[in-house]
């Protein structure tokens, strides 16, 4: 539950009801909610940090298959918040028994931008494409490499890339394109840019989806026409031809380039 559709509720909360909510012991889900809220609405004072920061060590909220729900959410929130003093937990995290506390705390570092935790990051993918099956009577893999691969892609983690390039011959779609990504993020080449093209053409909506999300991220420009003709929500399509615009207008002072006419050329055909 990365998101709850209860604005109504959610604009109702105070930050002091926040706290109060989180330290409480009586009502788990009003603790998760807490901690959700405060990410979701980027509440950036330092008592949330501290809040969410002792959630991210709960012992008391468990669910039934073991797992530990506000300890993900409490990720997941720090990550929204930018605040560096979650870097070192997070990272600690990264070790934790709970895959999804795991994954959680992968793509808040993601989103946290510190260099401190590719080293860890780079530990989980250990063992390879060799590692990466499923584990027996689990609905996951061994490690969230799809989490972990985009976030190594984020922190421009050169230091990886030795790593992550197997990962782009994973059966698991998924982690293929994870793999793409980060791989022309860390080396501009257009082979994995062009592998993310290709998953725009797949069976599976959900994947088209998250390649055009993934190609407008990097900002591979030649995915214009691609992005434009994919099956998905134009929504969604000009989003992605955003990013690609955004990239090739970056650190250009001059006219407008040919590139960037086209993409806002396919975007006004959208509209």
């Amino acid at each position: 539950m990365d998101d709850l559709n209860n604005s109504g509720e959610a604009e109702q909360l105070t930050l002091p009801q926040a706290i109060a909510n989180l330290n409480q012991k009586a009502d788990l889900g009003a603790r998760y909610y807490a901690a959700w809220w405060l990410g979701k609405f980027r509440i950036k004072d330092p008592s949330a940090i501290a809040a969410l920061l002792t959630a991210l060590e709960d012992e008391q909220d468990r669910a039934p298959d073991g797992g530990y729900p506000l300890r993900r959410n409490a990720a997941r929130a720090l990550g929204k918040l930018g605040d560096k003093r979650a870097v070192e937990p997070l990272i600690s995290c990264l070790e934790f028994p709970d895959y999804y506390v795991r994954e959680a705390a992968a793509q808040a570092l993601e989103n946290l931008e510190d260099q401190r935790c590719v080293p860890t990051l780079m530990k989980l993918l250990e063992g390879g494409v060799a590692e990466a099956t499923r584990v027996s009577g689990k609905p996951h893999l061994v490690q969230p490499y799809e989490a972990v691969i985009e976030a190594l892609g984020t922190l421009g983690a050169r230091v990886a890339i030795d790593l992550i390039e197997p990962f782009t011959q994973h059966s698991m779609e998924k982690v293929k394109y994870a793999a793409a990504r980060a791989m022309y993020q860390l080396t501009k080449k257009e082979k994995y840019g062009e592998m993310l093209i290709q998953a725009l053409s797949g069976n599976d909506l959900q994947l088209r989806r998250s390649a055009l999300m993934d190609l407008g991220a990097v900002g591979y420009v030649k995915a214009g026409q691609a992005i434009a003709d994919t099956l998905a929500e134009n929504s969604m399509k000009l989003i992605a031809l955003k990013g690609l615009l955004e990239t090739d207008l970056k650190g250009k002072d001059s006219a407008i380039s040919p590139e960037s006419i086209h993409i806002m050329n396919l975007m006004d055909s959208l509209l």
